[in-house]
């Protein structure tokens, strides 16, 4: 067992050694890039005898970041794609079939909305998105062909949540699997597998790397069986993560807890003073007891995370002022990382959803999503104030 992967190490001790030993040929404390296409095999009869045979299958590198991940977030095994939404098509195709139905959070990132009803509806799987954050609502969408739920909590952008424990317990009573998609608070300040959920999904992009260097995602398994249908679906697809994707993330996990603490810390200050601010309509964040489901997030997760959603007075164009206005925000399409962001959902990350259907799930047109980094807050909250001053 690596010396990472005991379960009595505390989380920074997993986050720092799990799945990783010093280098066997040479002593070096990071694991190596093990940037090959094959691996020469001693003789037929000894094929795979290191586990390795092309780089498409299996990789050193990113099988050690798989092992990290998988420490982590407490589950038996871990599969690490090219990117998020390979591992959510991943996941999604190792579990269903023609004929078979999911149940996937109303709220949710538009990528994954658009897998769903333009890639794999087309197919014979059919969907149905609901409000999860209502486990009566998850019950009543239950059907006979119900194969799992997919429930991203906090979702991406209006961070509602989704009560892990009530939804598990749901689904398990009717041997439904519950995905949960981990990707805002990471297994630092969330624990699904520990709330009862069947599978985890992580964008690694976001704050697993942290630092806007790599794009990747990954699934980790409670089970061995599970994590054989996953990498099944890996192979076959090809949608495994490169080796040197995972040696970036695999130092960005090594600070996982020290970043998020400081960037949650960061935005809740920036949340508080945001609340105050009187050109500002309305703050969304977990943290503030304003927030309607401030007493689950305190129930169910750690930290209220790094991300903040505010509208300002005036509209969409006070708010598209606002975003013109900042200096240290960065108007781009990401988030969890060290540069804080400034997102407008609406043309950005979430244009693939009609209007209609934006405006029911709360995601307005001049909603403002903010990824808080590690600036030092002080100087953030400045820079916000002075582009309000222009809104």
């Amino acid at each position: 067992m690596s010396r990472g992967n005991r379960p009595n190490n505390g989380f920074a001790t997993r986050q720092v050694h799990a799945g990783v030993e010093p280098d066997p040929a040479t002593g070096a404390i990071l694991t190596p890039i093990h940037q090959t296409t094959t691996y020469v095999q001693p003789s037929v009869d000894r094929y795979r005898e290191k586990g390795y045979s092309y780089s498409r299958s299996h990789n050193p590198t990113v099988r050690a970041l798989e092992t990290k991940l998988a420490a982590l977030e407490g589950g038996v095994d871990g599969c690490a794609f090219g990117t998020g939404m390979a591992a959510i098509h991943a996941v999604l195709v190792a579990f269903l079939n023609a004929g078979d139905h999911a149940i996937v959070s109303d709220v949710i990132f538009g990528g994954t909305l658009r897998l769903c009803r333009q890639v794999l509806a087309r197919f014979g799987v059919e969907f149905t998105f609901a409000d999860t954050s209502d486990p009566a609502a998850v019950e009543a969408t239950l059907r006979g062909e119900t194969r799992l739920v997919l429930t991203e909590t906090p979702a991406n952008p209006t961070l509602k949540l989704t009560d892990i424990a009530a939804v598990s317990e749901i689904a398990r009573a009717r041997g439904v699997l519950h995905i949960v998609d981990n990707t805002l608070l990471t297994p630092w300040y969330q624990r699904p597998f520990a709330l009862g959920a069947d599978l985890v999904v992580h964008s690694t992009t976001k704050y697993l790397d942290g630092h806007n260097a790599t794009v990747g995602g990954a699934v980790v398994c409670a089970t061995a069986e599970q994590a054989e249908a996953v990498r099944f679906v890996q192979n076959a697809t090809g949608s495994i993560m490169s080796p040197f994707v995972a040696w970036l993330t695999l130092q960005g996990c090594k600070t996982l807890s020290v970043r998020m603490d400081a960037q949650s810390a960061a935005a809740a200050e920036i949340a508080a003073f945001l609340d105050a601010h009187p050109k500002v309509e309305r703050v969304i964040y977990p943290g503030l007891a304003s927030f309607p489901q401030h007493a689950l997030a305190s129930r169910q997760a750690s930290g209220y995370g790094a991300m903040v959603g505010c509208e300002v007075r005036g509209g969409v164009e006070s708010g598209k002022r606002v975003m013109d206005a900042v200096e240290l925000w960065s108007l781009a399409e990401n988030l969890g990382t060290v540069e804080s962001l400034v997102t407008h959902p609406v043309t950005m990350t979430h244009a693939n959803i009609a209007p209609e259907e934006r405006a029911r799930l709360g995601i307005s047109d001049g909603l403002i999503r903010l990824s808080v980094g590690l600036e030092t807050p002080a100087d953030l909250i400045a820079d916000l104030d002075q582009a309000l001053a222009r809104a």
